[in-house]
């Protein structure tokens, strides 16, 4: 089973211009292996291959750029690969065409595939082309095979790695589970869950809480010369809180998608097409701020980590306008109608948990568990 473990890492001043370093060759060479397959389809309408681009790259690339062979090779060949699953994407998935990346991106990030090693008895980690180890937080222990690592840089300075580990375990099997051991679960923005036993999960709105705080920070920003040390540190007073409102977001998310997975032996949810409603501009920031995708991505993996199952149903069943008792279908319902009585069987209905009942009865009816 893989698993990543991500350190903070607190490099030397001699370790951050070779770090820094790596990631300006690393992104230096993804951009010229774009820009060559570009060129080679616009003007043959061929293909160029990740082998023939790691040929152009030791025998036409280096000689002509020296200082790449003062980074890690094995780097470089990687960001070939990352390229290659860039394009795999976009033929297969539909993903968007790869684009060129910048400097100016929030995180800037390199891999190492291999030659590394981790001590945790010092708490460092030695990494290729680094003389000696860096000091990292190594908080929690790992047995197993290492994998591919991530070093990257924040906004703020910080510098973390990621270590992707294979444990050799397989996957728990999953466990068995009926409709009492199903929760059903339905997302939404004043509240960010509503389950199926009437339980509401309040939401926390980091962003629009500290809100009134970035206006002032980033209007100080504004006003500063560019380039000047004063930008830079009232630029590095916005990354900060930034960061800060990622963290809890986070924290919120990792801690309720866990709690969720651990009481139940089957989560049922809602596909939604969030890029679709991240067009609506006015309720865009606030579905950014909720972070659905990243929820349900938590309980996708917890799931299959811990044995559990999770159960999808259609972004166009009618778990909203359906009554859970007697099945009645309320098409007069809008959005605004938050409450509503069923017609048919004087039902007084909450229409979100209405909807999460509703999704946990799709859920299992697609399964064949619910006796209809």
């Amino acid at each position: 089973m893989l698993k990543a473990y991500k350190y903070r890492l607190y490099p030397s001043e001699s370790q951050i211009e070779i770090l820094v370093k790596h990631i300006g060759a690393c992104r230096f060479t993804y951009n010229w292996a774009l820009e060559q397959k570009n060129k080679a389809y616009e003007v043959d309408k061929k293909y160029l291959s990740r082998f023939e681009l790691q040929h152009r790259l030791v025998h036409d690339l280096k000689p002509n750029n020296e200082w790449l062979k003062e980074v890690n090779s094995q780097s470089l060949l990687n960001t070939l690969i990352n390229l290659e699953s860039a394009f795999t994407r976009f033929f297969r998935e539909k993903k968007g065409f790869p684009n060129f990346k910048s400097r100016k991106n929030p995180v800037q990030s390199f891999q190492i595939p291999q030659h590394y090693s981790v001590d945790f008895e010092t708490d460092t980690i030695k990494l290729p082309k680094l003389k000696q180890p860096i000091k990292a937080k190594l908080h929690r222990k790992f047995e197993g095979k290492l994998k591919t690592a991530t070093v990257s840089i924040t906004p703020t300075g910080k510098y973390y790695i990621s270590i992707l580990v294979d444990d050799g375990k397989e996957l728990p099997e999953k466990e068995m589970f009926d409709e009492k051991s199903t929760l059903g679960i339905d997302v939404g923005l004043t509240h960010f869950a509503i389950l199926s036993n009437g339980e509401k999960i309040d939401n926390p709105k980091h962003l629009r809480n500290s809100m009134d705080r970035m206006k002032i920070l980033q209007k100080r920003t504004s006003k500063k010369q560019k380039g000047s040390k004063n930008r830079n540190k009232a630029r590095l007073a916005v990354s900060t809180l930034h960061e800060k409102i990622r963290n809890q977001r986070t924290d919120f998310l990792h801690k309720t998608s866990y709690k969720l997975i651990s009481e139940n032996q089957a989560i049922a949810v809602e596909t939604l097409n969030i890029s679709g409603m991240l067009k609506n501009h006015c309720l865009a920031q606030a579905i950014g701020d909720v972070s659905w995708s990243v929820f349900f991505r938590q309980l996708e993996y917890k799931a299959e980590q811990y044995g559990k199952t999770l159960l999808k149903i259609g972004q166009f069943e009618p778990s909203s306008k359906l009554c859970n008792v007697c099945g009645f279908h309320n098409g007069k319902m809008t959005l605004k109608d938050r409450y509503w009585s069923c017609p048919e069987c004087n039902t007084e209905h909450d229409r979100d948990i209405n909807a999460a009942i509703n999704i946990k009865k799709f859920a299992l009816q697609n399964q064949n568990l619910l006796n209809i």
